[in-house]
């Protein structure tokens, strides 16, 4: 009857009552990580809300048409804005992406470095999004104060499949 017993009903109380223990102790660990997260919860919505205020609504700024020509007649008009001189606006070959397509700009100028900051400083400040790749500034070479600049810049917009 003992045999029977521990055969029986103890031994088989004894690997439900480990694995009660183990499924408790696995509880346990999953509730502590989960208490750790939510500690942490503060500070990655802190960290969301400081990306969206940095990025803005970038969708807003990568627009759904092409419109090159008003683009480049923008930037013309910047550029006679800060009294650059020598001005060319080149766009490159047209790239298309996932959803993107882009377009390589190529500008030149040359004026005064305060006038040159300040243009870039308008090209951020457009409705549209341009990423300035590369600028290559030049001092003349009797040191007037006049600068030479090459600048490669990035416009994008979003193509049709995209838009819907």
């Amino acid at each position: 009857m003992i045999a029977g017993f521990v055969l029986f009903r103890y031994l088989p109380l004894r690997k439900r009552i480990k694995a009660v223990e183990q499924s408790r102790a696995a509880q346990r660990i999953v509730a502590a990580k989960a208490l750790a997260q939510s500690r942490q919860l503060p500070a990655l919505k802190e960290q969301i809300r400081k990306l969206k205020r940095e990025v803005g609504n970038y969708e807003a700024n990568v627009p759904g048409h092409r419109d090159l020509g008003v683009f480049l007649h923008g930037i013309a008009n910047l550029m006679n804005k800060h009294n650059l001189r020598e001005q060319r606006v080149q766009p490159g070959r047209e790239v298309e992406t996932e959803g993107l397509s882009c377009i390589p700009i190529s500008m030149q100028c040359k004026g005064r470095l305060k006038h040159v900051w300040e243009f870039f400083g308008s090209l951020q400040s457009l409705d549209r999004l341009v990423r300035i790749e590369q600028i290559k500034l030049l001092n003349d070479r009797d040191f007037s104060g006049e600068v030479s600049t090459q600048t490669n810049a990035i416009i994008c917009y979003r193509t049709e499949a995209e838009q819907g």
